[in-house]
């Protein structure tokens, strides 16, 4: 195994981070582009309706996450011929589940709505997004399948040139449809789900390595029973483990809602900024999953730890920067994004939140990458569940007294409490994967 070094710490991340911040400048440019309207309704409508999808393609991302730790561990053992069968796996999961959200695209709906409590407007016109973006949750879903190999096999640049694709095409064809064309929510759906099915098939072409041999086709090596059920294992462990994250994540936008169009389109907005420092953290948590899962393949524990520390502290200095420049440029991005004067007032008001939770949450984000390289996913499993289960408790105590400052403090502590649960466990996966576990 290649020596483990910040070099290649970087090598790794920096492309990572470039593509991840991509994708919540998506959604903080679809928001300013529907902010020109004047107008609260959209913004809500568009951030409520992306926020539905999202949640539940979150879901999935155990196809992303399960792909790249048994990519990188089956790398790191030498085992090729496995990787393009698990990708093989993953994209068969990926496409059928797609498919499934579509059919039931009309149960998906009116369950969402029924748990969103939003305003008439907000509603009629988050049904209309809707009703276009669900015809790419195929490709979306496969989509994770395809980044896990990349980021597993260490071909990053791959990640970002997929992910420069899809949201550039976005931003185009969002300005040309909505402020071209004046087709409004509508418009930035359609630009959307153009730039999905086209960066698959971006996406199968770059992972063509996977496809060269015929190992992706080796039907009883794909469908071997063994192989089959630690990947259940794994994928089913992360898939729940999901559900529970993303419930709160979604929650969180779901209670905002019940605030009003000024409070829901504030928190849409300062949304788009945690999620750019998220995606930048997790930039090195990728990094800290393959270099991990590589290590674990070749049963390295010292390149383990090593791997994770060393991507740790990248990740931590990266966060007290992005805090620092979200206290600094927030406000003057908010009056870009929001005409609404009442809207601009209350997002600055709660946006030293957004960098206290840049600081706060940074283990928690390494610790997974940790784990996920590891497959070490019934722990994260157990912690997350446990963790949102507090967190959700305090909502329910707190929320109705203090309103949304509590909302935002229920968050942090959700995060603070993931990182304490999964370190005290550390220590023990350590020495599961010393005895090849």
């Amino acid at each position: 195994m290649q020596a483990i070094t910040d070099r290649r710490i970087l090598r790794i991340a920096a492309p990572i981070l470039l593509a991840n911040i991509a994708v919540p400048l998506l959604g903080a440019v679809d928001t300013g582009i529907i902010g020109q309207m004047g107008e609260a309704a959209p913004i809500g409508a568009v951030g409520l309706g992306a926020v539905i999808l999202t949640s539940i393609y979150w879901v999935f991302g155990f196809l992303r996450m399960g792909t790249t730790g048994l990519v990188a561990q089956a790398t790191g053992a030498g085992d090729l011929a496995e990787s393009g069968a698990i990708l093989m796996r993953g994209l068969m999961i990926g496409l059928g589940a797609g498919v499934v959200m579509v059919l039931g695209q009309v149960a998906l709906m009116e369950a969402a709505f029924l748990i969103a409590p939003a305003s008439d407007t907000v509603e009629a016109l988050a049904r209309d997004y809707l009703a276009i973006r669900i015809w790419g949750a195929p490709a979306t879903i496969a989509l994770y399948a395809l980044n896990g190999w990349l980021i597993a096999t260490e071909r990053t640049r791959s990640v970002l040139a997929l992910q420069l694709w899809m949201s550039g095409l976005n931003v185009v064809l969002s300005l040309w449809f909505v402020l071209g064309l004046g087709w409004g929510v509508p418009g930035v759906a359609a630009a959307t789900l153009i730039a999905e099915v086209t960066a698959l098939g971006l996406g199968l072409w770059l992972c063509r390595a996977a496809f060269s041999g015929n190992q992706w086709r080796d039907w009883p090596r794909v469908f071997d029973r063994a192989r089959l059920k630690r990947m259940w294992s794994v994928n089913s462990d992360i898939m729940l483990r999901s559900i529970a994250l993303q419930g709160a994540m979604t929650g969180f936008l779901f209670t905002s809602a019940g605030f009003g169009d000024v409070e829901l389109a504030a928190n849409q907005i300062l949304w788009q900024f945690l999620m750019i420092i998220a995606h930048a953290l997790d930039g090195f948590a990728f990094a800290a999953e393959a270099l991990v899962g590589q290590a674990v393949g070749a049963r390295a524990v010292t390149d383990m730890r090593r791997a994770g520390l060393r991507a740790s502290l990248w990740a931590f200095g990266m966060a007290g920067l992005m805090a620092a420049v979200f206290l600094l440029g927030g406000p003057s991005v908010i009056m870009m994004m929001a005409r609404d004067p009442e809207v601009q007032v209350a997002a600055i008001a709660y946006l030293p939140f957004v960098a206290a939770l840049a600081l706060t949450s940074c283990a928690a984000y390494m610790l997974d990458g940790i784990f996920i390289g590891a497959t070490g996913t019934r722990e994260m499993r157990n912690t997350v569940v446990l963790a949102v289960a507090i967190y959700a408790l305090a909502i329910w105590a707190f929320v109705p007294v203090y309103g949304n400052p509590a909302l935002w403090s229920a968050l942090m502590l959700l995060n603070l409490l993931r990182a304490v649960f999964l370190g005290a466990l550390y220590p023990r996966l350590e020495r599961r994967v010393a005895r090849g576990v």
